[in-house]
Order: structure tokens, then sequence, then C-alpha cells
């Protein structure tokens, strides 16, 4: 068996079928792979083809693979759908209570009669995949005792129900091709999502405000799950405007506060987002993309906001933009971005994507930067409070209420040092230049962090460039090709200085998105970095690796 496997688990809605497809990663994890995992699923509560892809590898892997080794499938529509991933050695398991029109080209196939069993049972349609996984572990040679280990852990109800019906599927199955066990240690396997919390809270998170909005949804579950563990305000209000008001409150009361949404509530939150802006209120804003325009593809992916984030909001004030490109990163910069929020006292969006935040990945803690502390700019006490006093570097001493000794005044209109509104034309230049200098401070500040991810080949003329997800397929194509990949983390303030270095030797460009317009490629052209290519995809998936390999070959010099 090879060393790179990959397991599509398909059904409809109401299969368990994400559920399903994070026990046989927990199961792969357990032989010393590393995971990645890809799921699929229309807007439909029930109906519609939900499939879960998992591939594991002996190395860091975040993409799949177009080949599958094993299809496990709940209905026919998981054979029909998937036929072109197939391969003669694939090993076929399936309800042969449901599927009757199957490929009978594939010795290995072998079905089960996952209905009768669980009638007999009188257990819930849904444990139909419990009798399937256990069938799988059979045909892939993992031990029983693995797949209990990991039911126990990961099934908190009906866990004895589970294992028999579990049981019943690995006993009436035949070992087909053994897995055999990788050399690494497990890790943790987590969501984008949980990763961004986790990271979050390790800043000092202490409220989290949002309305539910695919793809940034699971955010919310995952820190109400986690809310008494880490003494965290959990809130879900009415709709989006509430959402980043509300956050705004928390901050002027001395909260460390994040929101989450995607596009579409993003839109409700601009006019707030300016407010964070002159009020000089920090807040983290977790930007989860999805296809557009309005509605677009709800459940799906894309990299088209990129611009909407670099400009959301009326008036001029500093923003940082970030878009890490893998768990780890997502882990790190989201804890980065809560401190620097509130050190210059500025909106930052954390920008990711469907395919990242709910895309499952092992999380190696230790390849984890130490984050650094951004302590905020504190108030001395002897002279009179001004919250929003002229300084060099534009950062004012920041107090929150109550405060006896200060009086604390936030403005949405222009205002002076104390918060007082005003309309005379020196002092709103003063206010202006003041909130502008926070850029150049941060600009600065930002040099002693790694804004600009490098790899791949990094002696190669030719490089890929991409951001956000895009990282783990560009980075696995470019090491089978002897390309360099070049991805920006930071890009807003764009790091001029730290893509030049990148750049350097490189002589072809090829940028790589998923949108239709090429955002991130014409804004490095704004700064003077013109791309040679690029490759665009917009069909609200991800790049598979075989894919993205045959585009870049078609560019290649």
């Amino acid at each position: 068996m090879s060393d790179d496997i990959s397991v599509l688990i398909g059904g409809k809605a109401g299969d368990g079928i994400n559920q399903a497809g994070l026990l046989i990663a927990r199961l792969l994890n357990q032989l010393g792979r590393r995971l990645y995992l890809y799921i699929d699923y229309p807007s439909l509560i029930r109906g519609g083809h939900n499939f879960a892809l998992i591939r594991a590898a002996d190395k860091k892997i975040a993409t799949h693979r177009d080949e599958i080794d094993f299809l496990l499938a709940l209905n026919q529509d998981a054979v029909d759908l998937h036929k072109k991933k197939l391969k003669k050695q694939t090993c076929l398991i399936y309800d042969s209570d449901v599927i009757k029109d199957r490929p009978d080209i594939f010795p290995n196939s072998i079905g089960l009669p996952l209905t009768k069993i669980i009638k007999e049972a009188k257990a819930p349609v849904i444990t139909r995949n419990s009798c399937l996984i256990g069938g799988f572990c059979k045909a892939a040679g993992i031990d029983w005792d693995i797949l209990e280990k990991v039911f126990r852990k990961s099934i908190p109800k009906e866990t004895e129900l589970n294992l028999k019906l579990a049981r019943q599927g690995y006993d009436q199955a035949k070992e087909s091709v053994k897995i055999q066990p990788g050399s690494q240690k497990s890790l943790p396997i987590l969501t984008g999502n949980e990763a961004i919390g986790l990271g979050l809270v390790q800043a000092g998170l202490q409220a989290y405000v949002a309305y539910p909005m695919t793809p940034a949804t699971s955010i919310l579950h995952f820190l109400a799950q986690q809310a008494e563990k880490f003494y965290l305000k959990v809130i879900h209000p009415e709709n989006e405007i509430s959402v980043i008001l509300m956050a705004l409150g928390f901050a002027y009361t001395g909260q460390r506060v994040a929101v989450g949404t995607s596009g579409g509530g993003f839109c409700l939150m601009t006019e707030g987002l300016s407010l964070s802006g002159v009020a000089e209120l920090p807040v983290v804003v977790v930007l989860s993309q999805r296809p557009g325009p309005s509605t677009g593809l709800p459940t799906y992916t894309a990299q088209s906001e990129l611009n909407f984030a670099l400009n959301a909001g009326h008036g001029d004030f500093t923003r940082l933009v970030v878009a890490p490109g893998d768990i780890e990163e997502a882990y790190y910069w989201s804890a980065v971005s809560l401190n620097l929020s509130w050190k210059y006292q500025i909106p930052v969006i954390i920008l990711v994507d469907k395919a990242l935040s709910e895309g499952g990945y092992s999380f190696d803690i230790d390849s984890v930067g130490k984050v650094q502390a951004e302590p905020a700019l504190s108030w001395d006490g002897k002279n009179l409070y001004q919250r929003y006093l002229d300084t060099t570097d534009g950062i004012s001493p920041l107090v929150s209420v109550p405060d006896k000794n200060a009086v604390v005044k936030v403005n949405s209109y222009e205002h002076d040092e104390a918060g007082i509104t005003i309309e005379d034309p020196q002092r709103t230049i003063q206010m202006n230049d003041k909130r502008q200098r926070k850029e150049k401070s941060l600009i600065k500040a930002l040099e002693k962090y790694s804004t600009v991810s490098v790899g791949g080949n990094e002696k190669s003329d030719q490089a890929l460039v991409c951001w956000g997800s895009n990282k783990g397929v560009c980075t696995e194509v470019a090491e089978q090709l002897g390309l360099k990949v070049i991805q920006p983390v930071v890009l807003n303030p764009f790091p001029v200085r730290q893509y030049q270095e990148a750049l350097k030797g490189v002589k072809k460009i090829i940028c790589v998105e998923n949108n239709v317009a090429g955002q991130l490629a014409r804004l490095l052209n704004q700064y003077g970095f013109p791309v040679d290519e690029k490759i665009l995809k917009y069909d609200g998936r991800s790049f598979s690796l075989e894919e993205l390999a045959g585009r870049v070959k078609g560019k290649l010099s």
C-alpha cells in the first residue's frame, strides 16, 4: 500500500458524513500519519450529496488528491458521482441493501447489508456510517483495538451501540489492502476554525460575538463549548450589525474581543468597522470567505473578498489584514492579530476561506513560533487623561471604563484629543494625521514577524505566488516541479521589503488564486510587482494536487 492514502466517504445530508470523515481521519492518525480532511456539502438540511475526503501521508499535507484508494458509499450517488476518482486497485465498501448499480470492474468491492443491520438493532439510520467504518477498518487492516479507542474518545453518546454496529461491519468485511503504520507521532486533528479560536484564546480573548454564517459558524460553536473552561463570554446577537456594535462595547470596557462572519455579514459590519477606526476601539474580525456575489455558493470556498477586506468602511483609517495559509499560521496569526489590535487600537481582519476554516489538519504546536507580547500603551495617571492624546507614533494611552481617575470618552464624530466633538479644520487635520501615523508604526513593528512565507525550491527562478489556503497545494506542487513558493501572510500594510527579499532571483511569477479577478495579482501590481501568469479557479472548489500540477506545467517556461 502507498504511503499516501485517500479515503472518500459519501452519502446524503443527514447521514453524518462530516463526523464520519473526522472519525476516519482520527483512525488514520493513530497509524502515525499526517492528515488532511476536505468536506463538501450543499446548502441543504436533508438530501443532496455530501462527501468527505481524507488523505493520510508520511509528510505534512494540506490538499487532496483526485484518485482515491477507498470509497465508502452509503448511497448510489456516492458511487456514480465519484467514478472518475476510482482506480482498479480502489476498495469499494458499500451498503448492499441500497446500492444495486456498482462498478463490477473493481475486484476489491465489499458489500455490507448496513440497512438490514441497523434495522435489526433498532438503531438510528445515521449509525450506518459506524457500521461502514467498521467494514473499512477490516478492509484496511486497522486493528479493532484502534477503532474501539477512537470511537470511545470521539462518540460521547450511544457509544456502545455504535461500537456494536461497527463490530458487525468489521466482522462481515474482509481485509483488502493493509495500511502500514507510519513512523511519526500522532498529532491532534483540528479544523482551521478551531485553531483560530485557540489562537485568540492564547492571546487573552475574553469575548466572542457572532451571528452564524457559514463558513465561520463553527468558531462560534467551538468557543461556546469551551466558554466555561476559558472564562469566555460567547454571545449570539440578532444580526451582524448588533455583533460589531456589541463587540466595540466590549472593547470600550477593556474586554479583548473578536467577531466572526462571512462576506454577507461583513457587509453589515462595515459601518461598525469605520467606527472602530475613528473611535480607536480594537476588534478582531474573522472573515471566512465563500463564493459571491450575494448568497453565491454558501457552503463552498473562494478567495474573492481580498479587495473588500482591504477597502471596507468609509473614510481612511489604519487596519491590519492577515491571511494565514495553514493550520499553524491560523493559530499563530490569530493570537498576533489580537495582540496587535490592542496595541495599536485598530480593527484587524483575519482573512480565511471555507477550505481552511472547515478543513481538518494534523496540528503541530511545536512548529508554531512563540507569540510575542504586544502590550498596549498605558496611562501614567499623572496628567489629565486624554483618550486620543496626539503622540509621535499615533498610539494613545489606553484606559478602559470604569476608571475613577479618568474620563474615557470615545466618539464616532471627529473629535479632539479629549474625545470632544470638533469641526474646525486644523484639529481635523491633526487627528487624521495622528491616526495615519499608526500605520507607519505598525509597518515597522511587523518587520520582526515573518510576514511573507517562502518554501519549495528557494533557488528556483520560477515561483508560485499564493495566499491563504492555497499554500498547501502550491507547496506540494512546487516540491514536485522544483519551484519556489511565495506566500504573503500580511496583506495590509503590504510587507514590501520582505516580499522584495522573497523575489530575489525569480524571473517568472505564476499567481494562484481562488477567484475570477486575480485579486492578489492586482494588489501586487499596485506595489510594482507584476505577475507573469495567473492560474484562477472559481467554481467553489479547492484545487486538487493533480489539477494544479497540470495547470502549472502548462505555464512553465
